[in-house]
């Protein structure tokens, strides 16, 4: 069999097998949210450039690039996300950037589905010029789609994993024909394996955008914390940041140790995904330990409590209130979270062994005392012990963490300016 016709033939069974799969997708709770959107049932918006944001952290991203982009004539922007989570920042960046004096206009919708049908005809409907994959979005009926219809393809602030490429290179062909047209990555490694999957000549390193929501406005704490409602001066706060489904069973014996060693110590519970919020109910209750709901919670809570967060958008403001923090994707092999949000709200995180996916960050962090790294969930609960009685101030910790990051900021000027090329030479 030919290259070509196998190609043909695999993206074929690839649209057959998303044709089996998506009525099932309904019943996940996760993506029926948006449903219409991802099977393309409604019309969708014409759009000059689409980003792609994949989650809550990549539509940050998106939002700096809508905030800062100075494209040399009015553009129409579609950013989308597969998440509920990353939707809702989607929409408070559009309120943020509307109206702007820059021409630029944006609106917002669910990701569709990769299946190559859906995918040819949302890219035929918005008929972009210029789409933007942000960090790893990597989908072969999107590429496709933007190939057949003469799009060309960025992918900013880009990241791959050595178990990724691998994965990729079982068909190192395909991905050749689908090449994104020009690809800045955030590390000289993330570089080499981009350029191992699709060649070097349109690959180069970029400063990472993440570094760059860290300004000196944005450390500097709000001066009436809206949580400071709930939690009463100097209550011994300690946040559980970002906890997946994987290090659930740890961190319940984090919170009996805090609780035994520390009694008045109050816990905000932070799930990485709400749909744990009904695990931890149950959880907390067969620990014994005392529990109220954030969403329900107006009045001061009491100490020795665990506040269990139902609420989107409120984890730096606890960090800015917390004596100490650990931020969770890190005592499993997940790669980690994100832990410069606790850092530069004022307090020392502290990780479990796995945050490669944060390695971009620099081991420097780590040996400047910057992020406690601990080897186990037993140390992690011995550092944030200790840390209920003795611990840096938050503006000490803001001034070092500002310091650390104000040498690797610039990427998102970088990004604005490849899009506004791309834009340029697209004669919308």
């Amino acid at each position: 069999m030919s290259n070509n016709l196998a190609k043909k033939v695999a993206f074929w069974l690839y649209d057959v097998g998303w044709g089996l799969v998506i009525p099932a997708l309904r019943l996940n709770h996760r993506l029926a949210e948006g449903f219409e959107q991802r099977t393309l049932q409604h019309e969708v918006q014409a759009a000059d450039l689409w980003i792609q944001a994949a989650s809550a952290g990549e539509s940050y991203l998106a939002w700096a690039l809508l905030k800062n982009l100075r494209p040399a004539r009015p553009v129409r922007v579609m950013v989308t996300s597969n998440t509920s989570q990353g939707m809702e920042i989607l929409e408070r960046a559009i309120d943020d950037i509307t109206p702007n004096d820059r021409g630029v206009r944006a609106c917002a919708a669910y990701f569709p589905f990769d299946r190559p049908a859906i995918m040819e005809r949302a890219v035929r409907n918005i008929r972009p010029k210029i789409m933007v994959l942000l960090e790893s979005e990597m989908w072969p009926g999107l590429l496709a789609a933007l190939k057949k219809y003469g799009c060309k393809t960025i992918i900013i602030n880009g990241r791959i994993t050595a178990k990724s490429l691998t994965r990729y290179l079982s068909w190192p062909s395909l991905w050749h024909t689908l090449r994104p047209d020009k690809i800045l990555a955030v590390s000289e490694n993330d570089a080499k394996r981009f350029a191992t999957l699709f060649g070097g000549e349109h690959v180069n390193v970029m400063p990472n955008m993440k570094f760059d929501r860290f300004g000196r406005t944005e450390a500097v704490p709000c001066p009436r914390n809206p949580l400071a409602k709930i939690f009463r001066p100097g209550t011994p706060l300690l946040v559980l940041g970002s906890v997946r489904r994987e290090e659930e069973p740890v961190v319940e014996k984090i919170i009996l140790d805090i609780q035994r060693r520390r009694p008045k110590a109050v816990i905000g519970l932070f799930p990485r995904h709400m749909h744990r919020i009904k695990y931890w109910e149950k959880a907390l209750d067969r620990l014994a330990i005392p529990w109220r709901l954030r969403s329900k919670t107006e009045d001061h809570v009491p100490f020795g409590t665990v506040v269990l967060w139902d609420t989107f958008g409120e984890l730096p403001l606890a960090y800015e209130l917390s004596r100490a923090a650990f931020v969770g994707g890190s005592l499993a092999p997940l790669g980690g979270q994100n832990f410069l949000e606790a850092l530069t709200s004022g307090v020392v995180p502290v990780i479990g062994p796995s945050w490669e996916n944060f390695a971009w960050v620099g081991r420097e962090i780590v040996e400047q005392g910057l992020v406690r790294n601990a080897t186990d969930w037993k140390e992690v609960a011995d550092i944030l012990v200790e840390a209920v009685k003795k611990s840096p101030s938050h503006e000490q910790v803001r001034e070092a963490a500002l310091g650390y990051v104000k040498d690797r900021q610039g990427g998102t000027t970088r990004a604005c300016r490849l899009i506004a090329e791309f834009l340029n030479s697209a004669h919308l």
